[in-house]
């Protein structure tokens, strides 16, 4: 009795050292970010970022990804206290952001955008004088509409947890734009005809896969992405879920280092 009592403990031991989980890589995103990570009409979490990251954790010696729906600014710490591996959800690599944590290489290329109701008459940023403007909490978008809030004498900025309230709230006139980034808005508004992005606002993003700082998570996600960009999978990625095939000289078909601080 004394001996099996052991070898369960022995046993119990050894799983608690190398949990099943060990072998799923845990993935904060903040879903509903399309066409990054959304809910289609099934219920299961989609997007261009998900696919992308189920082929990096296959290359990376996971058997599975599992992903927790996390708000965009709650991504961070979450990284940083290793409750998640890492995260996605067109997460734009900064100097700043490199002070606490690290990226993969990048694989998108962007910028920020405001849109509008076409009926609300505002032709571009020179038309947000004295209106209201959404943002997703913490994001580039956030911080780019607070740094130039004076500039274009912005009356108010509101901050949402992720794209589909900022747009709903637009749609009920409880904004008067919306500031974010152009491939979500472009994809969310193509069969939206009462919105229009009206001005590009070029801030030269790049999206990554963010993990705790000096993970080797990262350098392992660089690789399998090289490997990736080189076979044509990230750009075969990109024609699905947009439609069309990259530009050969961008970070979505251009093999890059991974970001230092």
């Amino acid at each position: 009795m004394i001996a099996k009592t052991f070898a369960a403990l022995a046993l119990a031991a050894v799983a608690l050292a190398s949990p099943a989980s060990a072998k799923t890589l845990n993935v904060g995103a903040n879903v509903g970010n399309v066409p990054w990570e959304f809910q289609d009409e099934k219920g299961d979490t989609v997007g261009f970022e998900i696919d992308l990251v189920n082929e990096v954790a296959k290359r990376i010696g996971y058997e599975g990804v599992s992903v927790e729906n996390i708000p965009f600014n709650g991504l961070f710490s979450a990284v940083q206290s290793g409750r998640i591996d890492a995260a996605i959800s067109s997460i734009t690599i900064t100097k700043k952001r490199l002070e606490s944590v690290s990226f993969a290489q990048p694989y998108y290329d962007s910028d920020q955008s405001l849109s509008v109701l076409k009926s609300s008459g505002i032709e571009g940023l020179k038309g947000l004088k004295d209106k209201t403007v959404g943002v997703d909490t913490g994001s580039t978008g956030d911080i780019w509409a607070t740094e130039h809030q004076k500039e274009y004498g912005i009356a108010d900025i509101r901050r949402f947890e992720g794209l589909s309230p900022a747009m709903l709230d637009l749609g009920n006139g409880g904004i008067d734009g919306y500031i974010s980034d152009i491939p979500a808005v472009a994809y969310y508004i193509k069969d939206k005809p009462q919105y229009a992005v009206v001005e590009r606002i070029k801030t030269g993003e790049q999206y990554s896969i963010m993990f705790a700082k000096d993970s080797p998570l990262a350098t392992e996600a660089t690789k399998a992405l090289s490997a990736m960009k080189k076979e044509g999978v990230v750009q075969k990625l990109h024609a699905k879920w947009f439609g069309t095939e990259p530009d050969a000289g961008t970070s979505t078909a251009a093999d890059a280092a991974m970001p230092k601080p």
